[in-house]
């Protein structure tokens, strides 16, 4: 074969316009994943080794070609990637935020709260469960290439069974899919059906909710109006009170919830606010969680009770309407609630509220944080 014929054949192997070995690798790279056989590159690599040159051996064997996988083996990556990514707590894969420690394990967000609200109750430095190094706030930090990964892994639908991944799989139940459970558009008027999407058209076509009789929708919309009428009924009495003439709140700066020890011989925490003015008086806010149980830290569900007292003393009583509202910088839900006390030197202190959060979730997050940060609205009533 005439050095011509050779440098031909190598031409021909590598792309037009690509330059050495770089291009054919790339390429054969490709057609390797594609086709499955052998890349170019290796061809090559097989031909020159034919073609004996003054530097070439003929006894040395062509260039190994890439293992592959046994086909049951690539099947469990994804098994083997949710073994890594997965919550070091809860040992499930995160749906939202991933934090991790300094040393890189992670957590999934409402763990990693969780583990901040425990230590907080138990007056405990928070630790990561794998390496036992210190985890706060400001330590830990969010992991975005696994929050990215896990949100591109497949998962089942629960309804259709199907595998999409997990970041399209919210607007695939709640828009696509034909098996997610839907309601009648009579509900309005109590049709209680509830059933797979694909089955709707043919319910609300023999639907009997649209004939029945002005009466006995009459009972069903009377009781849909109570729950209305609840809600309507707060509004309008805020909507009431901001008419009032003497109206204070803690101004910029929310009132900040400072966590203390009680001198019992087994601790309680509570929290404390220190002195602030409204309404030219002096006030104090108090909150305990789960009414000061013993050990709150092993429930589940937990709650948050506060009390308003006035520290100022008063030439007579004074009536007051006050509700509690998240800070402008806090994504903590609260639904506000109107609490009314007649404050004199007698009776300088409310009775413990419920603090009005959603759900024990809400309660870990205020706990977790090193202050609870509210904003409370006080208005005076005029008699």
């Amino acid at each position: 074969m005439s050095s011509m014929e050779e440098r031909g054949e190598v031409g021909v192997a590598a792309a037009p316009g690509s330059s050495g070995g770089l291009g054919v690798g790339a390429v054969g790279a490709a057609l390797e994943t594609v086709v499955g056989g052998p890349s170019m590159q290796e061809e090559v690599g097989f031909r020159r080794g034919e073609g004996l040159g003054p530097d070439s051996d003929p006894d040395e064997p062509p260039p190994k070609k890439r293992m592959r996988l046994p086909e049951g083996e690539s099947g469990k990556l994804e098994e083997r990637l949710y073994s890594v990514l997965c919550c070091t707590v809860c040992l499930d894969l995160p749906k939202a935020s991933v934090y991790q420690c300094t040393n890189g394990h992670l957590m999934c967000a409402g763990c990693f709260i969780h583990l901040l609200a425990d230590s907080r109750l138990k007056e405990e430095q928070a630790t990561c469960p794998n390496c036992r190094c210190e985890i706060t706030k400001s330590l830990c930090c969010r992991n975005l290439a696994v929050e990215k990964a896990v949100s591109e892994l497949p998962t089942d639908c629960p309804f259709c069974l199907k595998q999409f991944p997990r970041s399209s799989l919210e607007r695939h139940q709640k828009e696509e899919c034909q098996d997610r459970v839907t309601q009648c558009k009579y509900k309005r008027i109590g049709c209680p059906w509830k059933g797979p999407f694909h089955e709707l058209p043919a319910h609300e076509e023999e639907c009997c909710h649209p004939t029945k009789t002005g009466t006995e929708l009459m009972g069903i919309l009377g009781e849909m109006d109570q729950s209305h009428s609840r809600e309507l009924t707060l509004y309008n009495s805020i909507f009431s009170l901001l008419c009032y003439e003497k109206i204070g709140f803690t101004g910029r700066l929310e009132v900040q919830f400072r966590p203390y020890r009680t001198d019992d011989f087994i601790t309680r925490l509570y929290y404390e606010s220190p002195r602030f003015t409204v309404l030219n008086q002096t006030w104090v806010l108090k909150a305990r969680v789960n009414d000061s149980e013993r050990n709150p830290n092993l429930s589940c569900k937990r709650t948050l009770s506060f009390q308003l007292i006035l520290k100022s003393k008063v030439n007579s009583a004074i009536e007051c309407s006050f509700l509690l509202l998240k800070g402008p910088y806090d994504d903590v839900r609260i639904k506000p609630v109107i609490h009314h006390h007649a404050f004199s030197n007698d009776t300088n202190e409310t009775d413990y509220v419920p603090l009005p959060i959603t759900d024990s979730v809400e309660c870990n997050k205020l706990l977790a944080a090193k202050n609870i940060n509210l904003r409370l609205f006080i208005f005076q009533i005029q008699k």
